[in-house]
């Protein structure tokens, strides 16, 4: 059967504009786009370390760096978040500026890591421009490296600046099209975390798959990540079918539910966590069981109330973080601030203490791409992950089965990739 897709609305649930900000319009996925691994306050970066020492000389005097700035060490590095203009977005960028505060107070308070760097928090405000008009400062006072900023638009502003300065940024984006070499993505992929969930249905025996996506930014980047997947595991990607309605949605349940029922079709994938909830509520009332079929999301129905008080997707499976790092720094991070951090916190923590590593703080020339980029990786408050020459990342993750007000893991996530 050839894969089909049909045009459809808006799904049940699903109210205008539902999708939230820190979709693809610029975050990324929400908070699926986490790792956590540490033991308790354990954080190691490896495999370079982060001692000081070694490299290249001190600088001596340069240009003081303006904003707040964090340690005391020679090297300048600029973190380029959100800070203020809309609302939902800076809550965002502060608690990740927090975070970097706690990541160099960890560096300051540990002997065996040296302060090799000063990190410099600057304030993009929501827009292109603001980034790269704090890139361009960056740039001017002397930075080695910059961290961020956060949406996609954002990291291809600052990395324009900073490319023609020859400096590296490690920017917070799970947009693939921000990625260029020299331009990197601490965040985790589509095409990663769907490549995850999908061997996973392949490990289970699963062989005919069927997606079902909204027609959104997220939506389209979801098809195109499962296509992706799908040709590089040698899977069968039977049917994909796409919706823009409720009315689009039950057509497409309909013509589902028949090869549901006569096994041309054993797995579902439908990320969207907005919708899938009525999905799966449409396949129970058509006649298909929960666990009639396996059903797969993102990494975006991590965490969220609706996945798992949903029982019609107890059963299901998605790619998500291992919890022991996020729930490492949400201690401390809420005994110095008196709140719970963003999930993006841990992305903000592990590039402050990638940043200070000897090895690439110190060497000659600073952060060399090579060593950003081997094979081996890094592991970080959000597990193991690597950089890519092409600026994409690749990160280890979980998978986790949906059970009747939560979830569980089913799969731990591997220990190197």
């Amino acid at each position: 059967m050839k894969a089909r897709q049909v045009g459809i609305g808006k799904a049940r649930g699903l109210a205008p504009g539902a999708l939230r900000f820190i979709r693809l319009a610029g975050l990324g996925l929400a908070t699926s786009m986490l790792l956590a691994a540490c033991n308790g306050g354990g954080f190691t970066i490896g495999p370079f370390g982060g001692g000081g020492g070694g490299g290249a000389p001190d600088p001596g005097p340069q240009t003081v760096m303006s904003g707040k700035t964090l340690g005391t060490g020679p090297v300048k590095v600029a973190l380029l978040l959100p800070l203020s203009g809309d609302p939902s977005l800076a809550a965002v960028g502060t608690s990740m500026a927090n975070a970097a505060e706690l990541a160099m107070a960890f560096v300051q308070s540990n002997p065996n890591l040296g302060d090799n760097i000063t990190v410099a928090i600057k304030d993009t405000g929501p827009s292109a421009a603001g980034a790269a008009q704090a890139a361009t400062q960056a740039v001017n006072e002397g930075a080695s490296l910059i961290l961020g900023p956060l949406r996609a638009d954002q990291v291809t502003a600052a990395g324009q600046v900073a490319k023609s300065a020859g400096i590296p940024v490690i920017g917070f984006s799970n947009n693939s099209g921000a990625a260029s070499p020299g331009v990197y993505l601490l965040n985790v992929l589509p095409e990663t975390e769907v490549k995850r969930s999908m061997s996973y249905a392949k490990k289970l025996g699963k062989k005919a798959i069927a997606g079902i996506f909204p027609t959104t930014d997220f939506g389209r980047i979801q098809e195109g990540a499962f296509r992706q997947a799908m040709s590089e595991l040698g899977m069968n990607a039977v049917a994909v079918y796409s919706f823009k309605s409720e009315a689009e949605a039950r057509t497409v349940i309909t013509q589902v539910i028949p090869l549901l029922q006569s096994g041309q079709i054993d797995t579902l994938f439908i990320p969207d966590r907005a919708t899938a909830p009525s999905l799966a509520n449409l396949l129970q009332e058509g006649g298909i069981a929960a666990g009639a079929v396996q059903l797969v999301g993102s990494g975006d129905w991590n965490n969220d109330p609706s996945i798992a008080n949903t029982t019609s997707l107890a059963g299901a499976i998605f790619p998500a973080p291992d919890v022991a790092g996020l729930t490492a720094l949400t201690t401390e991070y809420q005994a110095r601030y008196g709140a719970a951090p963003h999930p993006f916190a841990t992305l903000a923590y592990t590039a402050t203490i990638l940043a200070n590593a000897k090895s690439l703080a110190n060497g000659a020339p600073r952060y060399d791409r090579g060593l950003l980029t081997a094979p081996a990786g890094f592991n970080g408050r959000d597990g193991v992950f690597r950089f890519l020459a092409d600026g994409r990342s690749e990160f280890a993750l979980s998978i986790r089965q949906v059970t009747i007000g939560g979830s569980a893991v089913a799969e731990e996530a591997p220990k190197k990739l």
